[in-house]
């Protein structure tokens, strides 16, 4: 039976933070009810079509998730377990929390529904670069949260930082740091800053009104100070940007990482299924009225190949070679050796007994790797 993961968007937000770009709207809270209704029948309908799969893992994100009425959630949950079947009996549950949008009553509930796994979004403990950057909460709303989580039982907690902020100095992140490891969360985030088009910080930006924003030589020391002191403290660095205590990646990730399939559900929300990659209706109110499926790639084997490598130098212990030839029969080294030479020309790849990955300048120039595979 085929293993798979399940992905729910909820595109609720009580304010849209100012560097996002991802398919979430504010002022729309009173549609809920509508789209969980839709959310439920989808649910229902896909898994008609898909009889022969187990699911191993659900990440619940947004938007803001937590915005929602804890029931909501639980409806979701209930619908999937009464349609699905489950490879095992206790799985992956991860679910965003915004500190702005939680109480006591909600992770009960979440707790109750057999969410395992929390992400906190707290990006900065410097209360006006949150500010700066839209972020609703404060850095004691995400200390009581923590703690809450932490009374009501949560052992698998996940925080999100960011870097490259506006106004964001080194001495701000060490802080950051510092504060946060004293929690000694399971899971550390770390994303730098991306002005993408259509933020309001891109916006700013173009104005030339973004002041203060740090340098990208400014950025990388932000990074590799980050990465040290997080694997000093215990942590894995396994992907570009996430960092885990021993047995405490996060699964869905790392499969979506190595290429696994997966089906998402919501408005905006993408699937993985034979090779085709689709995605929902992006408006709310159509994905209630009418959700159309767009198939945006047919891939062939070639296609397929090519995003395994790069979705698989995403990972610090990068792509193996052994499971490679298990999958496709092929021998990466064969079938890439033009973009492997210059690559390692370049520095930015090494190959190591039974792995490609990155060096330390590859983690640097990331994407002029992921490039050569697209």
């Amino acid at each position: 039976m085929k293993e798979i993961g399940i992905y729910i968007h909820i595109p609720f937000c009580v304010k849209k933070c100012n560097y996002c770009d991802f398919k979430s709207y504010e002022g729309k809270i009173l549609m809920a009810p509508q789209y969980i209704q839709a959310l439920k029948e989808e649910i229902r309908q896909r898994a008609k079509k898909l009889k022969e799969v187990k699911v191993s893992t659900i990440y619940i994100g947004g938007g803001t998730p937590s915005y929602l009425k804890p029931e909501q959630i639980l409806e979701v949950i209930e619908c999937i377990k009464e349609n699905f079947k489950f490879v095992d009996e206790v799985l992956e549950i991860t679910i965003e929390v915004n500190p702005g949008s939680i109480i006591r009553e909600k992770l009960v509930v979440y707790k109750e529904a057999g969410i395992n796994r929390l992400s906190i979004g707290l990006q900065t403990t410097d209360n006006d670069v949150l500010m700066k950057i839209g972020r609703i909460h404060r850095y004691a709303s995400f200390l009581e949260t923590y703690q809450l989580a932490r009374e009501i039982g949560f052992s698998n907690i996940n925080v999100d930082l960011m870097i490259g902020l506006p106004g964001q100095t080194m001495e701000m992140v060490e802080e950051t740091l510092e504060q946060v490891l004293k929690l000694n969360p399971e899971h550390i985030s770390l994303y730098s800053l991306i002005l993408e088009e259509g933020t309001k910080l891109y916006r700013a930006y173009q104005k030339k009104r973004l002041r203060n924003l740090p340098s990208e030589e400014e950025e990388r020391k932000m990074y590799w100070y980050a990465k040290a002191e997080l694997e000093h403290q215990g942590y894995k660095h396994y992907e570009i940007s996430n960092f885990a205590k021993p047995g405490y990646k996060s699964k869905h990730n790392v499969d979506c990482w190595k290429q696994k399939e997966y089906i998402g559900f919501g408005s905006a929300a993408h699937s993985y299924l034979n090779g085709v990659r689709s995605s929902n209706s992006e408006e709310i109110e159509e994905y209630i009225a009418n959700n159309k499926v767009i198939i945006h790639e047919k891939q062939t084997r070639d296609e397929q190949m090519k995003e395994y490598m790069m979705l698989g130098l995403r990972m610090l212990e990068g792509v193996s070679i052994s499971e490679f030839k298990n999958k496709f029969v092929d021998n990466p080294i064969y079938i890439f050796r033009e973009e492997l030479d210059k690559l390692d020309e370049e520095e930015l790849l090494e190959i190591d007994g039974n792995s490609i990955k990155l060096t330390k300048k590859g983690i640097d120039l990331a994407n002029l790797v992921w490039e050569e595979f697209v």
